[in-house]
């Protein structure tokens, strides 16, 4: 997993997540450009598939959490193969826009 958060930050996620694997930290965003994942706009952020993804949240009892970042840099989804080679390149268009875990699972298995 890529980070672009500080370290102090990065270190609070994986505490709270209880993530195993490693985090590297893109402070600079380097990667993040190189696989064109630049600012999304203010509805690429706040339009309509972020707030039903927030009310899906809502209604399992998940309230949403204070962001401490940047919310306007847009994420993704890379997998890249032992082989190196790049197995999925997805560029979310807000934070409703992920594939589904089953998904990436799938590339897995294949």
């Amino acid at each position: 997993m890529v980070s672009f958060e500080a370290n102090f930050l990065a270190r609070q996620y994986i505490e709270e997540t209880s993530m195993r694997w490693p985090l590297l930290v893109d402070e600079k965003r380097d990667l993040y450009g190189a696989y064109s994942m630049l600012n999304g706009s203010f509805w690429d952020i706040w339009g309509l598939k972020t707030w039903i993804a927030y009310f899906k949240e809502l209604r399992k009892g998940h309230k949403p959490k204070e962001s401490k970042g940047d919310v306007m840099q847009l994420g993704g989804d890379v997998l890249i193969d032992p082989n190196g080679i790049i197995r999925l390149h997805h560029v979310g268009m807000g934070p409703a826009d992920r594939p589904t875990v089953n998904s990436i699972l799938g590339i897995i298995r294949n």
